[in-house]
This record gives structure tokens, sequence and C-alpha cells, in this order.
């Protein structure tokens, strides 16, 4: 690993990778479009942590960090072909992490073509940079979202996708397909991450930890969707990276047992990999209230509703592929966590 991209820089989960790599003195470079889906100011905020000024930011152009002299970023958008595989020829990547999409359940009900332009024309130009580049390997952000109506716990990486509840979560169940295509082709080593409802300081406002902070410390009203009954894997965003970084430094190899008479959805043939990444540990979601409650102090004021379209009840992660192949699982508790992101949510936004 000599050269790493990671799309998706001024983003949740990709801010804190690029930290970790920098400090593990990887040269990076970071891509994003910096668009508005969510407060523009907690994504420029990111960059300034690694030294990427706003005001230096120019549309198309990498700039080098004022502190960290391994790391430079570009405000480009996936979609621009042109640019990006001028980046690939300028820069020689040898690994490629992409975490770059366009988020969020909800909001795909809302915003369908903005999922098919970000997510998979985006995806599709990665590839192609990707292949024509010999990267050697390309991980990419995949989602727990894709098991949509599937109803075997814990989701295991073994199980059929083919039923998905939201756009969203097709798109990403597309890349996977996208990217099986690309490792039986032209043997591009490429592994998908599922991430299980990641969470951490300096995350995304739309998620539902932070819109529940937010309103308990403005004294306001929370939504409690399907009247509580529900359970998510919630993963710390440091447990996060770590499974990105141990997975991106072994590329998948062909599965010599792979059969198609009885194919496993998780490997393959090809050079081409599949993993969960979730704490293995679901919570319901009245104890994660609660959990936020006693670290802020405060108690919420519930508003009961019915289920939302696109949401599932529950989400369980079956991590045996990671232990296997990496030793790895999350580690991080939930208390632990919401602690950590309630310390930063009070220094960031200055309440107390």
């Amino acid at each position: 690993m000599k050269k790493i991209l990671v799309t998706g820089a001024a983003g949740f989960i990709g801010f804190h990778l690029v930290n970790r790599l920098l400090t593990e003195g990887y040269d990076v470079i970071g891509l994003d479009n910096i668009n508005d889906y969510y407060d523009t100011r907690l994504k420029y905020g990111r960059l300034e942590l690694s030294g990427i000024k706003k005001s230096r930011i120019v549309e198309k152009r990498t700039i080098e960090s004022d502190s960290i002299s391994n790391y430079r970023f570009i405000k480009a958008d996936l979609k621009d072909h042109e640019t990006l595989n001028q980046l690939f020829d300028d820069e020689s990547f040898t690994h490629v992490i992409n975490l770059a999409a366009q988020a969020g359940v909800r909001y795909s009900i809302e915003n369908p073509r903005t999922y098919i332009v970000s997510n998979i024309v985006g995806f599709a130009n990665i590839l192609e940079a990707c292949r024509h580049h010999k990267i050697k390997h390309l991980t990419y952000a995949s989602s727990s979202s894709v098991y949509g109506l599937n109803e075997n716990m814990p989701f295991s990486t073994e199980d059929n996708v083919d039923h998905p509840i939201s756009l969203y979560a097709a798109s990403k169940k597309s890349n996977e397909l996208m990217a099986h295509t690309y490792s039986h082709l032209y043997g591009l080593p490429t592994t998908g991450l599922r991430f299980f409802t990641v969470y951490g300081p300096w995350g995304r406002p739309d998620m539902a930890y932070y819109l529940f902070t937010k309103a308990i410390v403005n004294n306001e009203s929370i939504k409690v969707f399907n009247d509580g009954n529900m359970s998510r894997d919630f993963t710390y965003v440091s447990d996060i990276v770590e499974g990105i970084l141990r997975v991106c430094k072994k590329a998948p190899t062909r599965d010599t047992s792979w059969t198609g008479k009885n194919p496993n959805p998780s490997t393959s043939r090809s050079p081409y990999a599949i993993y969960n990444i979730g704490n293995n540990s679901p919570v319901n979601l009245m104890e994660f209230i609660s959990t936020i409650e006693k670290h802020l102090g405060l108690i919420a004021k519930k508003e009961y509703m019915p289920i939302q379209p696109g949401d599932v009840v529950s989400t369980y992660a079956d991590v045996k592929g990671l232990e296997n192949d990496f030793g790895y699982k999350p580690v991080t508790s939930l208390n632990q966590g919401i602690g950590e992101f309630v310390n930063w949510y009070k220094a960031y936004y200055r309440v107390g």
C-alpha cells in the first residue's frame, strides 16, 4: 500500500479513516464533492482538522494539507469521469477505498435520481478507473440495508439479499454485483463491506442518535418509530475504520472451492469478497435512547410513530467472516461509544 485514494474523505467515516491512515504513514489523497445533503460546515470542519482549509479548496484541483505532508485533497465528483481518470493518471494509486455515496434510506424515497447518479454511475466510474490503472485492491462501502426483507438472524453474507426495500439498499446491492463483474472479467480484486449503523463523533446529522441528541438538548420531542419496537446493531466508527484498514491491506483471492451449483454469495471464483462489519450485538431502540439520556443527564420527550417506509425492524451482523479471515470484530460498547459522541457534541455545539 503505497498511495491510497479515499473517496468520501470529507464524510463521517472517510474523515476518520483518512486520519487513521495518515497516522500510520500512508500517502493519501482524499476526494469529496462536499455536497449539501447535510450541513457542509461539518464537512469543512473535518477537513480543517487534517489541515485542508476551506479557503484553499479549488474545484478539480488537488491541494496539500498545511499540517500533514502525506495528505492531499481534491474537490471533485465521481460522476465526472474525465477528472477521475486524470487523477488516476497523475497519482498512480495502488489502492482505492470508495466511501463516497449518497447516503440515507428515507432520502432515497424522496430523491431517487440522486442515488442512481451518485451510487451507480459514480461507482461505475470508479470501477473503470481501477480497471484501467491496475489497482491492486478496491475496497468499497456497502450497507446492512441490502438485507431488506431477509428475516434470518443474524444477517449472514451467505444469505440471499435479492429483496431490498429502498432504492439506497438497491444501489448498494448493485455496487456488489458490479464489483463482482469487474473481478470476474478483469481480475480486479474487490471487497465490499456491509456497514451496520455507524455512529460516533463528527457523525451525520440525519442519523437517529444525532437527531435524538439535538432534540433532547433543545427540549424538543424525539420521534420513536414503530413504537420503539426496533433494534439496530450499532457500530462505533473507530471499529469500522479498523475493519476497513485490515481488509484493505489484504486483497481477496479466488476461492477454488466455490461452485455455481451451490454458490456462496460472499465469495467467488474471482478475486471478490463481501464482509459484514457490525457490533454483533443488536440494541433495542428504547435502550439506545436511554443510553443517550444517561450521558446527557436529560430525559427525552417521546412521540411514538409507525414504522417508516424503507425501514427494517431489526439488524444483526454475523461477523464470522471478518473474524475468520482477519482475526477481528468490533469491540466498542454502546455505553462507551455514545459517551464519546455526547462529549464531542457538547464541545462542538458548546452545550452547557
